[in-house]
């Protein structure tokens, strides 16, 4: 699996960010409402973190989906461990559980 030059390319983008989001669009013009969504919420948290357009690339666009073993896109990453997509990343910000995977991780959230 490690020889797959799509899936090195993907672990270099998650093991060199704490926070990555794989998603359609840019953090600042995102191009579906679930990567809008939660771009929204990373936002308003105040996490800095990494948006990887996948629009822009069609091999880490279906990549991420099989290295993930999730069909969907956007794609979240907290110091390399998948954490989930738009429904997950918005039921645990309402939970309060985003909040605590962060402080887990060591993420600090900068006053948005």
């Amino acid at each position: 699996m490690s020889d797959n030059p799509v899936f090195e390319r993907i672990n270099q983008e998650i093991g060199g960010n704490d926070v990555v989001l794989f998603m359609k669009g840019t953090p600042v013009f995102p191009q579906c409402g679930f990567s809008a969504a939660v771009v929204q919420v990373l936002n308003h948290m105040g996490v800095p973190f990494k948006g990887i357009n996948v629009l822009e690339d069609m091999e880490i666009r279906e990549g991420i989906k099989e290295f993930s073993n999730w069909p969907t896109i956007p794609q979240l990453y907290i110091k390399s461990e998948f954490v989930g997509g738009c429904d997950i990343v918005r039921e645990m910000f309402e939970t309060g559980e985003l909040a605590q995977a962060f402080a887990d991780k060591g993420i600090e959230l900068q006053d948005a």
